[in-house]
Formats: structure tokens, C-alpha cells, sequence
């Protein structure tokens, strides 16, 4: 089971990767402006309790964490260690937050951080080779138990194989969404996988993406159709 919290709401656009941001899109339709951070009505939601006591979220969730916005985004430094603390009480539930600031990290960590929580899971989002290449060495040299890499979206081709080391336990790819999106080709994801197969480290196409290239043509995927089709490409790969 799984559920989403978003502790805050809102970002700054701040590489090629945010060009065509969903939060940005969605926000749009109902006149808001996202660069507005602002922390939400839902903050608090892992501790709160029921009127018995309990926690309404029950042990065993995975949360999807600040999915509309990033978590170490600089405006939210004030309401961070408090949304640490809620992840450090509800160690039975799995905390999962994707990052464009792996940069920030080192400096954003709680001090009981140690190795990392063993109950959060943090992605480094990763588009082109520049950012490969700058972001994933800082997330290689900065203590976490569970970490991920997001290659989404995904605008060119990507060699990460000095990045797959053992600590890697996942690296996803997708393309973009929205009526904007740059292509996808179905080719810099085979070669992902590949990469992902000789290291022996999990490999999950998440999303096509709205405009997937695939042997010179140029399919258009409506977005209720990019995690189905994507997973109908039978390219995901577990490790033995």
C-alpha cells in the first residue's frame, strides 16, 4: 500500500529537467503560481492520530514524499527538521523523496542521520549527461541506506555506469509528460538497461513519456496510457 504526503507545496525551476514541470502544469489550470513554496494543510500527516490514539496512517505504508515540490528545496529549510522527526518517529512506515538538490543534502540531513534512516529512500533525478555527471558523484559521497536513480525525464542519452555501484538499488527512466514534452527515444532506455543488466542493478522503465521515438517514428501517448505502456515493453529488470 502506498500513500502520498506533500509537507509543502511549490518550487523553483532549476535545470533543463524542470522546463515543462507537471506541478507547474497542474497549478496553472487553477491560476496558481508555483514558485509560491508554501506548506500545506497536510504536514503533519504521518503523526497524526484517530480518536482511539492510533496513527491513521498504518504501519507499513510506503509514502511518497514532497512529490510537488523538492524536499530540500531552499524555501522549505524551516519546516524540514521538523518533517525529518516525523519520518525518525514513524520508522515503520517507508518515506520515499525524489531530488533535484542532491547538492543540498549533505547540509539539510538530521543530526541522527548517521549512515541514513533505514526507512527512507531517496532518488536523485538525473535528465541529461551534464547533470548526470554533476549530480549522481554528490549523491555517491553522501550517506544513505536506500537510494535510487530517476533518469526522468529523460531528454538524451545517459552513460551512468561509473555511477552503478553497489549502493544503487534502483535506476528508473521516463520521459516527459504534457502537452510540451520533449521525445523520448525508446533507445536511450534500452541502453540504460543495458547498462543497468551488466552492473546487475534493477531496471524499471516507469513512463513513455507523451512523445516516445522508437525506430525513426514518433509515437504520441495520451498520459492515462505512459506506466501501461511502459511496462508492456517488457524491458524492466530484476536482479537474480
Amino acid at each position: 500500500m502506498s500513500i502520498s504526503w506533500n509537507p509543502w507545496h511549490g518550487c523553483c525551476k532549476i535545470s533543463e529537467g524542470c522546463r515543462n514541470c507537471y506541478v507547474y502544469r497542474q497549478d496553472s489550470r487553477h491560476d496558481k503560481d508555483s514558485r509560491e513554496v508554501r506548506q500545506t494543510a497536510m504536514f503533519d500527516r504521518p503523526i497524526r492520530r484517530s480518536r482511539d490514539g492510533r496513527f491513521k496512517v498504518p504501519a507499513g505504508e510506503m509514502v511518497y514524499t514532497c512529490f510537488t515540490s523538492d524536499f530540500l528545496l531552499e524555501e522549505a529549510d524551516d519546516w524540514r527538521a521538523e518533517a525529518w522527526e516525523m519520518m525518525r518517529i514513524r520508522h515503520d512506515l517507508r518515506f520515499m523523496f525524489f531530488t533535484k538538490r542532491i547538492d543540498r543534502l549533505a547540509a539539510a540531513l538530521p543530526p541522527d542521520w548517521g549512515e541514513g534512516y533505514e526507512n527512507v529512500i531517496i532518488g536523485c533525478t538525473v535528465e541529461n549527461q551534464t547533470m548526470a555527471d554533476y549530480r549522481l558523484p554528490l549523491f555517491l559521497a553522501t550517506p544513505v541506506r536506500h537510494r535510487i536513480i530517476v533518469c526522468a525525464p529523460l531528454l538524451g542519452p545517459l552513460d551512468i555506469t561509473q555511477y552503478l555501484t553497489s549502493g544503487i538499488e534502483e535506476v528508473s527512466a521516463g520521459g516527459e509528460s504534457g502537452n510540451e514534452a520533449r521525445p523520448c527515444d525508446y533507445a536511450w532506455v534500452l541502453a540504460l538497461r543495458e547498462q543497468c543488466v551488466s552492473a546487475d542493478i534493477p531496471f524499471c522503465f516507469h513512463q513513455t513519456g507523451a512523445r516516445l521515438l522508437k525506430d525513426g517514428r514518433l509515437y504520441r501517448i495520451p498520459r492515462r496510457y505512459q506506466h501501461s505502456q511502459a511496462r508492456k515493453a517488457g524491458v524492466n529488470y530484476k536482479t537474480r
